[in-house]
């Protein structure tokens, strides 16, 4: 019996923090990446990843406004989006959650942190 891992779409312009974000997850998840916002959602109607983790700072289109497009549509309104940025103002976290994130994780990450908060046992929804 094979075993369905859970897919997570990785959304970071640096390459390096995909890199530290592969690491991490690989062993335990199905990953796709994206370095910018309109792959990003090409790839989230594609694929219906289970989650988003989404930088908030990238050119072009920002996180939030790939979050906002996100929920804008009805095949990926229901993709939980944690934000993982070095934006650590509670004025920041706040505008995530304002705009649809369930979950905020600041830069630079941490590998417990991000395994717990991906954990497919928390609801997300």
């Amino acid at each position: 019996m094979t075993e369905q891992k859970y897919k997570v779409l990785i959304v970071d312009d640096e390459a390096g923090n995909r890199q530290i974000l592969r690491q991490i997850l690989k062993d335990k998840y199905r990953l796709f990446f994206a370095a910018e916002g309109m792959t990003a959602l090409e790839l989230a109607a594609q694929s219906c990843p289970d989650l988003v983790l989404l930088d908030i700072m990238m050119p072009q289109m920002d996180g939030y406004e790939t979050c906002r497009r996100l929920k804008a549509v009805s095949e990926t309104h229901g993709i939980p989006v944690i934000f993982i940025t070095s934006l650590s103002e509670v004025g920041d976290e706040a505008r995530g959650f304002e705009i649809g994130c369930v979950d905020y994780i600041t830069k630079p990450v941490s590998e417990p942190i991000v395994l717990h908060r991906v954990s497919p046992l928390r609801d997300l929804s």
